[in-house]
């Protein structure tokens, strides 16, 4: 028998964010992380944050936490205005976060012990936490004997030892592997759903859209750049969940449509067309190449749904949507709600060899990535064909901040190299024609 109390299913409000931005950074240079943020939380509900990097779903979480204030707006906790780190809130961390000079249960009693905890409570607390989360018998080891899911394991007894009205979790299931995961999700879940956790309410950061469809009440979508709610999902399935019933697969189809969809609905007709100023994700060339041939194979044979892609390819919201959005932009494929079809231009690169796909590649890439023919266009003007980063670096600066300079040209160079409409020495920072004349 534990020492923790049930919770009840109540729906009275722990906390609401109204209207919370935040911003980093001063002047020109400041990046605007969140917008006009409404958000509530209540008692026996686990709700999700829905979101892909940029979404500003961990910045979020701190501002809950009370580790950081928001630019503008309130958060209100238990009915009070929160101004600092907020009493009875634990966090589960994505990188377990351990001391690796402590044992288990020393790891489980730093929390009590900075809440100066007396000993014997303490040491009776940690135990039943260990217990819970099913690490009896591990008391005594330090971090480096345990595999990854037992540390993770870890981290939550740590959260839940301090017996918290609120457990944030921040991809909590995203360092492990896909089987210890499964069943940490499962754990986590049974026991809520008995009662045994010493919470009221559960928020987790997530960007693996069935992992918030399989464990949240709530699901919120998050847009980037700044991150907003776009969307508020109520999910009516109750636990435990069937991930191959059919209504829980299209709820899990719809949440790909809409997060594709909101991609469109910031562009002004059609498919969002990238401009010279536009910040272009880190997606190699393999990648770009690997995604085509996947879908040209069975049991795709060029048309398939974004969820099974992402089951079966084992990639998650942040590795599959930049890619599937270089494909479309590039014109090797289309996306349209849950789906993904390559197009005339993909099937052929798909069955191209290796040079035919760099010509193929190098087309598409003047033709639909307005830095990369610019690029090449100063090249070709200039006296001796070479230009310098900074060249680049400064006409870019009026629409990106510096960190989205540096990874869009990144981007492009890797992509040019691969498609040989230009070079790059890293060494002298210099775009050049040497060797690549008549490439296009």
């Amino acid at each position: 028998m534990n020492t923790f109390t049930e919770h009840t299913g109540a729906a009275s409000e722990i906390y609401s964010l109204i209207k919370v931005s935040r911003g980093f950074g001063k002047g020109k240079d400041e990046l605007q992380v969140l917008s006009d943020v409404d958000l509530t939380l209540r008692e026996g509900e686990i709700v999700g944050l829905l979101g892909r990097s940029g979404s500003g779903k961990s910045t979020l979480l701190r501002i809950i936490a009370g580790l950081i204030q928001p630019s503008s707006g309130e958060v209100r906790y238990n009915g009070s205005l929160l101004t600092g780190p907020a009493e009875g809130v634990a966090m589960v961390f994505q990188t377990f976060a351990l001391f690796p000079w402590l044992t288990v249960l020393e790891n489980v009693e730093a929390g009590l012990q900075a809440l100066q905890v007396p000993a014997k409570e303490s040491r009776k607390r940690a135990l039943a936490a260990i217990d819970l989360i099913g690490l009896d018998g591990f008391e005594n080891a330090y971090p480096r004997e345990l595999s990854g899911g037992m540390r993770q394991r870890v981290g939550f007894a740590r959260g839940l030892v301090v017996n918290p009205t609120l457990l944030l979790m921040d991809e909590p299931f995203s360092a492990l592997d896909v089987l210890t995961a499964e069943t940490l999700r499962t754990d986590l879940l049974d026991l809520w759903s008995d009662g045994q956790l010493p919470i009221k309410s559960i928020l987790i950061v997530t960007h693996n859209i069935e992992e918030a469809v399989l464990m949240c009440d709530r699901i919120l979508v998050l847009s980037s750049n700044p991150g907003r709610v776009v969307a508020e999902i109520k999910v009516p399935f109750t636990h435990p969940r069937n991930r191959l019933d059919p209504v829980f697969r299209l709820m899990v189809d719809d949440i790909y449509a809409l997060m594709t969809n909101r991609r469109r609905a910031d562009a002004s007709t059609g498919r969002a067309e990238l401009q010279l100023g536009s910040p272009l994700p880190q997606v190699s060339t393999n990648l770009i190449a690997g995604l085509i041939e996947a879908l040209a194979a069975e049991p795709y044979h060029g048309h398939a749904g974004l969820a099974n892609v992402s089951e079966r390819l084992l990639l998650e919201v942040d590795d599959l949507f930049p890619v599937a959005e270089i494909l479309e932009h590039l014109g090797f494929a289309e996306l349209k709600g849950a789906d993904i079809t390559l197009t005339e231009y993909g099937k052929l690169f798909a069955d191209y060899g290796t040079q035919e796909r760099k010509a193929v590649f190098a087309e598409r890439l003047v033709r639909h990535v307005p830095l990369a023919a610019r690029i090449r266009q100063v090249l070709q003007e200039r006296n001796g064909h070479w230009a310098p980063r900074v060249r680049f670096e400064q006409e870019l600066e009026d629409s990106l901040s510096e960190a989205a300079v540096e990874k869009t040209l990144e981007s492009v160079i890797s992509w040019g190299r691969y498609a040989e409409i230009f070079s790059y020495n890293d060494h002298t920072e210099t775009f050049s024609l040497e060797d690549v004349e008549g490439s296009l």
